[in-house]
């Protein structure tokens, strides 16, 4: 005879030492232990207030009681203040969650590796000092078209004034020159 269990089946030995199954699907567990029978086991406790029926998860911490705890003297008994990051189960599974995933290499929130962001940074800064180096030089263009204009325009002033200057030197110098002449 093959043996085999399974969690439907439940495999007792009776008095006489034989293997008994009972088939635990067709029992309805429910009907055991009805709401008055749990309101007797309930009953039965002593229970001091209400408090005791709050669930552990929502009573306040045990860190922060109503009362102080008072020595001898009337002195209050000093207590390490609870840690809240021990005492938020959500927030330490999310941080064993989120170690697991660094620990895999899982990018679960989108950051990028900090080799990734120094790639960033200094892509950033080699296109901002081409663009400053891109402008600069149209203004360096600007400005050294502005002086050569200006320095064009100073030397065709001084020629028109030579001209001038030499027109009135020639005449100048042709009357000396009738005057010695005449002598």
């Amino acid at each position: 005879m093959s043996s085999f269990s399974c969690c439907c089946f439940k495999k007792t030995k009776d008095v006489k030492n034989v293997y008994v199954v009972q088939e635990l699907t067709k029992e309805n567990p429910v009907k055991d232990h009805t709401i008055e029978e749990l309101k007797l086991k309930l009953g039965n406790k002593d229970l001091d207030s209400d408090i005791d029926m709050i669930p552990e998860s929502q009573k306040a911490p045990l860190h922060s009681p109503a009362q102080p705890h008072f020595t001898e003297d009337g002195l209050i008994i000093p207590r390490k203040p609870g840690n809240p990051m021990l005492e938020n189960t959500d927030r330490q599974n999310l941080h064993r969650e989120l170690l697991f995933n660094q620990k895999i290499g899982k990018n679960v929130l989108n950051q990028k590796s900090e080799l990734q962001r120094a790639l960033e940074k200094h892509k950033d800064n080699v296109a901002r000092k081409e663009l400053d180096h891109h402008i600069s030089s149209h203004e360096l263009e600007k400005a050294l078209a502005d002086r050569i204009k200006r320095r064009q325009d100073a030397v065709v002033v001084e020629c028109d004034d030579d001209k001038g200057l030499s027109k009135e030197f020639l005449e100048a110098r042709a009357k000396l020159r009738t005057r010695t002449e005449s002598k």
